[in-house]
């Protein structure tokens, strides 16, 4: 493992396989005409014109599980799909970590139940990692560390994300007849959220078999920025125009010191990026300010909605699943989360 100077450069890999992805996607399709259609009297009220949320999101539907499915349920199935298709048994793992903004409950931690569902041993670690929509390259980051530093061969990082009771709760709170335009502004991005689960077997490089080798992250923070979006179970209350400027330019400062990190970090080296998405704008702000070629953004939002941080994973396996990843490819990807936290790493397919 090679730390950078002071930590400020991020961390290098040497012994970081990607092993295996898994993912799920909720049953049930949520178009935002129709989420329009709940609140059209407040609407109309407003004077807000029909077709807005998809206009200015570019989300035409995101999912949602049936009533009471649990964050651990869902990730449970992805971690099942990643292991199978890596041929691992789960007794070989050395810890799971959750990164799921949605929980099961305050305590214990979601990762308890995911590990209870799995069968793994009593000495395999399990506890949850929460950092709002960047909690999975945290996870994936803390379990590298591990792996990098030969204390385990397999880690398994996974999340459940559901977005049904908090997308119904702001329904509700807008079609209230002393609804304002702040209150509509106010809640519109939770209206852009989606459900999916997903999971990442990482490996050390002595049992790995991918060949995609996880070559380092760095990240950085502009924590006076911790007030543009907070969310609660039921409540999302979000700054959308504040918290777009801060995140863009975030995330080109991240790509810059990604740049001093990274032997070969540039847009004509990288043949794809997985990334966090948010909607339109944000993902279309983000390549203008960092100078990358929209086209190398695998997007899915869409038609799947903002899901937290299930979405960078489910990303990367989706572009994986159509060809659209070569042995060798170097694939950027770009987390962002609430606080404001920013974080990017480097992967050799």
């Amino acid at each position: 493992m090679q730390l950078m100077q002071c930590g400020r450069l991020g961390v290098l890999f040497t012994n970081v396989a990607v092993e295996a992805l898994g993912y799920e996607l909720a049953p049930h399709r949520i178009s935002s005409d129709w989420l329009e259609d709940q609140i059209s009297a407040t609407m109309q009220r407003l004077g807000v014109p029909k077709g807005r949320l998809e206009q200015l999101s570019g989300i035409r539907e995101r999912r949602f599980w049936d009533h009471g499915t649990r964050p651990s349920d869902i990730a449970t199935m992805a971690a099942r799909k990643a292991l199978a298709a890596a041929d691992v048994d789960p007794s070989q793992i050395g810890i799971v970590i959750s990164t799921s903004v949605c929980q099961d409950y305050l305590e214990p931690s979601t990762a308890c139940f995911v590990h209870r569902n799995l069968g793994l041993t009593p000495r395999a670690i399990n506890y949850d990692i929460r950092n709002a929509c960047l909690g999975f390259l945290n996870g994936m980051y803390i379990a590298a560390m591990m792996i990098e530093a030969g204390e385990i061969k397999y880690a398994l990082i996974v999340d459940g994300e559901g977005s049904q009771e908090a997308v119904m709760s702001t329904i509700e709170r807008l079609q209230r007849p002393e609804a304002t335009m702040q209150d509509f502004r106010n809640n519109f991005a939770t209206l852009t959220l989606g459900s999916g689960a997903a999971a990442m077997l990482l490996a050390h490089k002595s049992v790995a078999k991918s060949g995609h080798t996880l070559n380092g992250v760095v990240s950085l923070a502009a924590t006076e920025h911790n007030e543009l979006c907070i969310g609660m179970p039921d409540y999302m209350k979000t700054d959308a125009g504040a918290l777009l400027i801060a995140g863009v330019k975030l995330a080109a400062e991240t790509w810059s010191l990604a740049q001093e990190t990274f032997p070969s970090w540039s847009d004509d080296q990288i043949a794809l990026y997985a990334p966090h998405q948010v909607g339109a704008r944000h993902m279309a702000g983000v390549a203008e300010a960092i100078g990358i070629t929209p086209a190398k953004l695998y997007l899915n939002f869409p038609v799947l909605g903002n899901i937290g941080p299930a979405a960078l994973p489910i990303s990367l396996a989706q572009a994986a699943e159509i060809g659209r990843l070569q042995a060798g490819d170097q694939v950027g990807l770009l987390g962002i989360g609430s606080g404001l936290n920013c974080s990017m790493m480097s992967v050799t397919w």
